[in-house]
């Protein structure tokens, strides 16, 4: 079988645009050779920022032919009672250019049904391939596509030139002005072409030897890794590699060159994050460490090319960098001379959200929310106390940095500079960790706060803002979220669950709407309150989901309570362990039996059931055993249940199943005495309201 090759060129992609686009062309190609009944093997695709190259090692010529049975109209509909073809009949042979003759009856378990037998597939790979290429460039995904000169085809970038080849056959077609040839073009400096490609199994070859272009990225990452670690070692240092920067600098290039740089160490008086920043962010390099994790005053770069003078070349790096640099250290030295007062008095005129005030109105509600949060916060382990006034602090200053002159130039170091600030200027310790870690966690592979300050000012950023664009109305919609809503809510509902932090967040978000005192909301504040807590009920269930729950366990558990997420969470993995046991279902109808007839003939009924009971009105011994039983049990439930021991209190119901078991075996319930029946009731409420803090058995089903 021949080897088949698609190449398509075009001008430098952003290296983001990369392995999305190479992962769906793999994807499409296999399934439409597939769909095809066209053989293959040897799938791979590669990409560099200047082509997309699709490699097949073999190819069948042709596809396979299969049979394939047409079921059409029932026997009935296609014979009248006399035995004539109808034209439901008629016209399904006609559909398929066959004669009545050419049908057969097929028997199902639906019934007899007259049917034809169709080869289908054996299609010309050629022909298949002609019309198969043009429609894989077309659908290829991009975050933006653009109209190119006059041409109507869209497209990330103009496309320069198309390689499709099945053997030594050019597969003939056309997309976006450009045919489909044998000519291929390379690096821009060490191979431009054009050169032919005789055959499509010479591709990879001519690539490297006559185009100078390294095309899989694997290799490309590899060769930054390699090089740049032997060029780090000759000066006794280690590169700080970063997977997202490595990931886009060899998608940056078709030939990579790293080179080693260095600067002048008195740069290095300007702090690690800030350096790193300016390498990493505007230069794309990576910086060098010593012993220690201590920065080297070097810096490591990628080209995409070998320079005939590799020092003039790396003089123009440094010579870059250096000015961004000097920079930087000039912003240092000013925001030094600054203070937290001044920038918080310049806060006032900074804003927020229009309707809800300034920047120095939000830091002063966070401060408020920090020291409540510090009242009613505590882990759910050990007894780590919680200063307030460090809290407090926190919170006041938390934004100040937004106004300094080095987070006006590099706005991805807001936090983390009001965190070295802070100890340059003398703060707690506490303060300026919570300072550095308000923004955590940044999404959902993001680490959470260390610290239980840091912790506390990040629940408080994100509370106030939620608070005020749910009484604004802005509530995500749909895919909508201009304001990272879903992620606020998701980062508390993390926060508190990573840390082990108990909280009512329903309170929060009271004392945060609290915090805005009087003015005009779009939605009355406790019509606002009540859409967050749905709002984040909801996202907290999707999030348990995520993390492997059963979709009735977390609604279960939720509807229950919620607004504690570290004991939701905890009470959710014990009735998980407890769905896993051999008698859960045997459980489940028992304890749902009950909460169902609470429901229908208390609640539904508009009935008072107190659990109060009258054991003097029992008749029954099933009664008396299952009253003695919750008399037993329901102190250690309590005891149970103040310390959050879950798993053990779904223990104990199973020990207190029995009894309720033969109590609906030996007991009507609804009995015609109505003193004995609002006995009962009050019975199996006694049993049902320790129940329903557990779960709600009444949703779950088998």
């Amino acid at each position: 079988m021949p080897a088949f090759v698609l190449e398509i060129g075009m001008e430098e992609l952003p290296s983001h645009f990369l392995a999305p686009a190479e992962k769906e062309l793999a994807e499409r190609f296999a399934s439409a050779l597939t769909e095809a009944g066209l053989p293959f093997s040897g799938l791979s695709v590669f990409s560099t920022p200047r082509r997309f190259l699709l490699y097949c090692s073999q190819v069948s010529e042709s596809a396979i032919t299969r049979e394939e049975v047409v079921t059409g109209p029932s026997l009935k509909a296609a014979y009248d009672l006399g035995g004539r073809p109808t034209r439901a009949a008629e016209g399904f042979a006609k559909t398929h250019g066959l004669t009545l003759a050419e049908t057969f009856t097929l028997e199902t378990e639906k019934g007899s049904y007259i049917a034809v037998k169709k080869n289908i597939g054996g299609g010309c790979a050629m022909q298949i391939l002609s019309g198969l290429c043009p429609s894989l460039i077309c659908a290829l995904p991009f975050p933006k596509k653009m109209r190119w000169g006059s041409s109507e085809f869209l497209f990330a970038r103009p496309l320069r030139w198309i390689v499709a080849l099945l053997g030594d056959a050019i597969v003939p077609f056309s997309v976006g002005g450009i045919d489909a040839g044998n000519m291929t073009y390379g690096h821009r400096v060490h191979g431009a072409g054009p050169f032919n490609v005789p055959q499509a199994a010479d591709m990879l070859s001519i690539l490297r030897n006559q185009c100078g272009v390294v095309v899989d990225a694997a290799e490309r990452r590899r060769t930054i890794r390699e090089r740049g670690d032997a060029l780090a070692a000759e000066r006794n240092g280690n590169v700080l590699w970063k997977d997202s920067l490595l990931d886009e600098v060899q998608g940056l290039c078709e030939r990579p060159v790293p080179i080693l740089g260095g600067f002048d160490p008195s740069y290095l008086e300007v702090p690690r994050e800030v350096l790193l920043t300016s390498m990493e962010s505007h230069q794309k390099s990576f910086g060098v460490t010593g012993d220690g994790g201590r920065l080297l005053p070097y810096f490591l770069t990628v080209l995409n090319m070998e320079p005939k003078d590799p020092v003039r070349v790396r003089k123009g790096w440094e010579r870059v960098l250096r000015a961004r640099l000097e920079d930087a250290r000039f912003f240092w030295k000013t925001d030094l001379a600054s203070s937290f007062d001044v920038w918080s008095e310049s806060l006032e005129s900074v804003i927020f959200l229009a309707p809800l005030g300034s920047m120095g109105d939000k830091s002063r509600r966070i401060a408020t929310l920090c020291a409540w949060l510090a009242a009613h916060v505590r882990p759910a382990v050990g007894d780590q106390k919680i200063d307030a006034g460090h809290a407090e602090r926190a919170g006041r200053l938390c934004k100040a940095d937004l106004v300094s002159e080095m987070v006006k130039e590099f706005a991805t170091l807001q936090g983390v500079m009001g965190g070295i600030y802070a100890l340059r200027f003398n703060e707690a310790q506490e303060v300026a960790i919570a300072i550095a870690e308000q923004y955590l966690p940044t999404g959902p592979d993001s680490p959470v706060p260390s610290s239980l300050y840091g912790s506390i000012v990040s629940i408080a950023d994100k509370a106030d803002t939620l608070a005020g664009c749910f009484g604004l109305g802005m509530i995500p919609t749909g895919t909508a979220d201009p304001y990272a809503l879903r992620r606020a809510v998701l980062g508390i509902i993390r926060i508190v669950q990573e840390n082990g932090l108990r909280l009512h967040v329903g309170e929060l978000f009271a004392k945060a709407m609290q915090g805005y005192g009087e003015r005009s909301w779009k939605i009355l504040p406790d019509q606002a309150l009540l859409r967050l807590d749905e709002f984040f009920m909801l996202r907290l269930k999707n999030h348990m989901i995520a993390n492997g729950a059963e979709t009735l366990l977390a609604e279960a558990a939720l509807v229950v309570g919620f607004h504690d997420v570290w004991a939701a969470s905890a009470r959710l993995n014990a009735l998980m362990a407890f769905s896993r046991t051999p008698d859960f279902a045997q459980s489940l109808l028992t304890f749902k039996r009950a909460a169902n007839i609470i429901r229908k003939q208390g609640h539904e009924a508009d009935l008072i059931l107190t659990g109060q009971y009258i054991p003097a009105l029992f008749q029954d011994e099933a009664e008396k055993k299952l009253a003695g039983e919750l008399e037993r049990v329901l102190p250690i439930f309590e005891a149970l249940w103040k310390n959050d021991q879950y798993a053990e209190l779904f223990a104990l119901l199973r020990e207190l199943r029995p009894a309720v078991d033969v109590f609906f075996e030996s007991v009507m319930v609804m009995c015609d005495d109505e003193a004995l029946r609002l006995n009962r009731l009050n019975l199996l409420q006694a049993l049902v309201t320790p129940l329903s803090r557990l779960a709600d058995f009444a949703a779950l089903q088998m």
